[in-house]
């Protein structure tokens, strides 16, 4: 069998979505933890530099004592000039330069206050980090401000670089996570059309075998399973055959010693009055029998041309309240309720008139003389329903009821062939139409015939 793609499904979909999950789960948590590890390396950094920078710039600070205002304002200018922004608190703020004066927040002076080196960052632009402490000998405060933001912009840029690579690296996952459950799946797909084949019939559908994988064995074992199936199918066709076969064969031969019989008997029914009294019941018990046997051999005959399918269709137009009314009065003991409601349908008298004597002789010999027959059209159909008010049929025939020879009765003592019904049932499907029961046992059995209005295909 041709392999090939295998259709979008949920399984492949989920195993994507899996593949992609895991992947971006992986990959973003690796990235983000890096990150924020370096962001926070980086900071540190920088702030052990600038703390160590402030230590340096308090002693320096401390030469510029006692501060007076022009040693304020030359301390001031001495930092600016060397490429450093300062805060000196005094009895008030002053900075070196004012672009670069944040205030310092009240937990940075409370260190500073403790003798302690202390520092604050502040967001946005620019980015400053401070810190500060006391300069030695003195009360007077000095903050050294630290611009950062090229410190900032590069953790800025590696934070997107790694949005980007988390990106890339889903869309690869979902690539490869799509060619993988292809890929995978492929073997799947390919046992799901095989499957599918066998199941229509192409019973010489095989598998491919490649590889030593799990795949590989299911393939094996599905061909496996293949082949004795097809060996199976056909032992039974085979049989099959045979049986309908020499159920042709014994029916054609028993055809022309049944004429015979039948004529022998009619004869001797004739001639009843004259036997003895004693030969009497003997003589009717054989002309009964004979009777039977070719009712036996016509079902035969008829069920063997249905199955070689050389049953033709002759349809014209049907009165089918005339066509019951024919049916039931042969046998005019039998009490039978009609209701037709439908114009004449076109189909094949023949067939119709076989299928409605099948079900009300069936319903009167196990209805106890009591039926209901219901003619309706529903739509483009012609609805038949024969009820009659016997026993009822359990369960577990209601299944069987419409197989060849099958009897309710496991003794086998009815009056019929087995045949009638699977008669009905096929001839039914011939008309185009579909023959089904239901029952409920001690109320009953329901026959419900549906077939087609027009036979020809005109509505």
């Amino acid at each position: 069998m041709a392999a090939g793609t295998v259709a979008p499904g949920r399984l492949r979909r989920r195993l994507v979505v899996a593949f992609v999950l895991v992947a971006g789960l992986s990959a973003g948590t690796l990235a983000g933890g890096s990150y924020l590890m370096l962001r926070q390396a980086r900071f540190d950094g920088s702030l052990q530099r600038a703390a160590a920078d402030a230590r340096y710039q308090l002693v320096v600070a401390a030469q510029f004592l006692p501060l007076t205002e022009t040693r304020r304002a030359d301390l001031l200018a001495s930092f600016e000039e060397s490429g450093r922004h300062v805060l000196l608190v005094t009895d008030r703020t002053r900075a070196s330069n004012p672009r670069y004066a944040p205030t310092p927040g009240a937990d940075l002076r409370a260190t500073v206050a403790a003798g302690q080196l202390g520092f604050q960052r502040t967001p946005g632009r620019p980015h400053l980090l401070v810190v500060g402490g006391r300069i030695p000998g003195s009360t007077a405060e000095l903050y050294v401000v630290t611009v950062e933001d090229d410190l900032v912009d590069a953790l800025d840029q590696l934070r997107t670089a790694s949005v980007l690579g988390w990106v890339a690296v889903v869309l690869v996952a979902a690539a490869v996570g799509h060619a993988l459950a292809r890929r995978t799946l492929e073997p799947v797909g390919r046992a799901s059309r095989a499957a599918r084949a066998v199941a229509e019939g192409l019973l010489r559908t095989r598998l491919p075998v490649r590889g030593r994988d799990e795949f590989s064995d299911w393939a094996v074992a599905f061909n496996e399973m293949a082949e004795a199936l097809e060996v199976k199918i056909e032992a039974l066709s085979r049989a099959q055959a045979r049986e309908r076969r020499f159920t042709a064969d014994v029916a054609h031969e028993l055809r022309t010693p049944v004429t015979a019989l039948v004529a022998a008997a009619s004869l001797l029914a004739d001639e009843m009055d004259a036997l003895p009294a004693g030969a009497v019941p003997a003589a009717e018990l054989l002309v009964a029998d004979v009777v039977r046997l070719r009712r036996l051999v016509e079902d035969l005959l008829e069920i063997s041309r249905l199955d070689a399918g050389r049953e033709s269709l002759a349809v014209r137009p049907v009165d089918v309240a005339a066509l019951l009314r024919r049916i039931t009065a042969a046998d005019p003991g039998a009490r039978v309720g009609v209701a037709v409601d439908v114009p004449p349908v076109v189909t094949d008298p023949r067939r119709l008139e076989r299928i409605l004597t099948n079900l009300v002789g069936n319903g009167i010999t196990h209805g106890g003389g009591r039926l209901g027959v219901e003619v309706r059209r529903a739509g483009a159909e012609l609805v038949v329903e024969v009820a009659d008010h016997g026993p009822g049929i359990p369960a577990e025939h209601l299944a069987h009821i419409f197989e060849r020879f099958y009897k309710v009765d496991p003794a086998r003592t009815g009056p019929g062939s087995g045949l009638g019904l699977a008669i009905a049932r096929e001839n039914a499907r011939l008309l185009g139409g579909r023959l089904d029961v239901t029952s409920e046992v001690g109320h009953g059995t329901r026959f419900r015939l549906t077939l087609p209005i027009d036979a020809t295909g005109d509505t």
